[in-house]
């Protein structure tokens, strides 16, 4: 299922400046490139398909593959293996992000200086939604689209972004434009009052991010539960490939 993509490892250091290592699988040849963040199932089918929507558009793609197996989904699997992963990843944090955002910050950086003129856009779902909203804020990245943005899983009133963070990536939303957050209003893990939290957190005094909410009780925006959420998943779907058409296409 992957075939035609390319793959390449990449090191780097984690905010606590340990070192590590993650595969990372890029397709297409665009002027500018999505950065897919998987989501805690996992890169299935439904990932992949959302790569090929990108590509379809122009784009390069570029999808970290930060845990469990390829190809298929493993809900629970992944969930045993994430919880192995805590130097990595902090479920339950709030008020601090995940140490793999400062890996997640130098892949960007790696992509962007591959090619000068590149723009990078990042996706984060689910266990990784919080991360876009933290990745806005590095120079790298110039758009951003949080889908299902979960973590703390424990504390659904709280962000899993530091003050400091926050304030960096109201600074940068400033700079660069708005960022698109998604979720569907039944969902069970990225509920009501975290999108109230990160409306409060950004959109006090202007719309920093533009807060998309969907009819009934599926998850996974714009992968699993695409299909089931019918024409305004698809609708959604639409809107994140047009922003980052918009935000990432050279003017002119």
């Amino acid at each position: 299922m992957l075939e035609g993509f390319t793959k390449r490892p990449f090191s780097a250091a984690l905010s606590d400046g340990y070192r590590v290592r993650h595969d990372v699988y890029s397709r297409g040849e665009g002027p500018a490139t999505v950065i897919i963040i998987q989501e805690l199932p996992g890169i299935g089918p439904e990932t992949l398909s959302l790569a090929d929507a990108f590509v379809a558009r122009g784009f390069r793609v570029v999808m970290p593959h930060l845990l469990g197996p390829l190809g298929k989904i493993s809900l629970v699997g992944n969930l045993v293996r994430v919880f192995c992963m805590r130097r990595q990843f902090s479920l339950f944090e709030k008020n601090q992000s995940s140490p793999i955002v400062d890996w997640l910050k130098a892949l960007c950086r790696d992509e962007q200086a591959g090619d000068g003129t590149r723009r990078i856009g990042v996706v984060g779902m689910c266990l990784t939604g919080n991360f876009a909203l933290s990745l806005i804020a590095d120079d790298a990245v110039l758009a951003a689209v949080a889908s299902q943005p979960s973590l703390p899983f424990n504390d659904q009133d709280a962000l899993h972004m530091s003050s400091a963070e926050i304030a960096s990536a109201r600074a940068s939303i400033d700079q660069k434009g708005s960022v698109l957050a998604l979720r569907f209003e039944g969902d069970p893990l990225c509920k009501a009052p975290k999108f109230s939290a990160i409306d409060q957190a950004f959109n006090d005094d202007a719309q920093r991010v533009e807060m998309i909410e969907l009819p009934g009780k599926g998850h996974s925006v714009l992968t699993l539960d695409l299909i089931k959420g019918g024409a305004p998943a698809q609708a959604a779907l639409d809107r994140v490939l047009h922003y980052f058409e918009s935000r990432l296409r050279a003017p002119g």
